[in-house]
């Protein structure tokens, strides 16, 4: 039966009918959403929304969004993965030098994102003792892998006690979750 405007005469509603069959406009949107894709995916634009952040349980998270790994008086610091999710791609990082002075709760450097430009204060005090190079070539690391090939600086820390005021990752988790929901 061909669509006329006459089958929808009786019809109680006054939306007109579309003339494409429902197989049709569902083609029409996947091959949307495709092309969509690919066209991200040649200009390499994330299009991959997660729904959660990911928290690794034997590191220490500031209020700030940055994560330590504690050996001894070592440190590696870096962006949580709750941070870098709501950046969006990173574009660049401006690392310290070697030997820079850093102090708990306050800014080393600077992620730049599509989205924003956002400092990065260090969860610890001491000293930088290396910083990953690879972000100067590969800002996405940050993106792609926050807590391992994405680490930002190494710290020769000052004072170990401080630790002990950042939140572990139980506590982390239930703090991003308070802050999404405000």
């Amino acid at each position: 039966m061909p669509h006329t405007a006459a089958r929808y005469q009786n019809a109680e509603t006054t939306e007109k009918p579309s003339l494409l069959s429902p197989m049709t406009t569902v083609f029409l949107q996947t091959g949307r959403l495709f092309w969509a894709s690919k066209a991200a995916s040649y200009l390499k634009i994330s299009t991959f929304n997660r729904a959660f952040a990911s928290v690794v349980k034997d590191l220490k998270y500031a209020e700030s969004h940055e994560w330590v790994k504690v050996d001894g008086n070592s440190a590696t610091v870096g962006i949580t993965d709750h941070a870098q999710d709501h950046l969006g791609d990173v574009v660049y990082v401006e690392l310290p030098e070697v030997g820079t002075a850093v102090t708990q709760g306050n800014s080393f450097g600077a992620v730049e994102s599509v989205k924003a430009t956002s400092d990065i204060n260090s969860p610890v005090s001491g000293k930088v003792v290396q910083v990953n190079e690879e972000l100067t070539s590969s800002p996405g690391l940050v993106n792609g892998s926050p807590y391992e090939n994405g680490w930002i600086i190494k710290v020769e820390i000052s004072d170990t006690n401080e630790v002990n005021s950042l939140m572990d990752s139980e506590q982390y988790s239930k703090f991003c979750e308070e802050e999404d929901n405000h």
